[in-house]
């Protein structure tokens, strides 16, 4: 479930060349804070990646709610 949600948000992306440096900048819409700025766009790619996963296991410590991406909702449940 997790990997479908990272792979299904990651599709979101969106990316620019900065024009001042050339590199390249990604963010995920609707995920603030989640973005990444790196030389190629591979590189950025990879960062952003990080960034969310980053983002997503804060949110699940604090026990913050996730956007739903695509019908996918990842929830946190209470064990007994």
């Amino acid at each position: 479930m997790l990997t479908k949600y990272l792979r299904a948000a990651m599709a979101h992306a969106k990316y620019d060349i900065l024009s001042d440096d050339r590199t390249f900048y990604g963010e995920i819409p609707g995920f603030n804070g989640v973005y990444a700025n790196a030389p190629s766009l591979e590189a950025c790619r990879e960062e952003l990646e990080e960034v969310l996963e980053e983002w997503i296991l804060f949110r699940i410590a604090k026990n913050l709610p996730l956007p739903v991406v695509e019908g996918i909702e990842l929830t946190i449940k209470e064990v007994a």
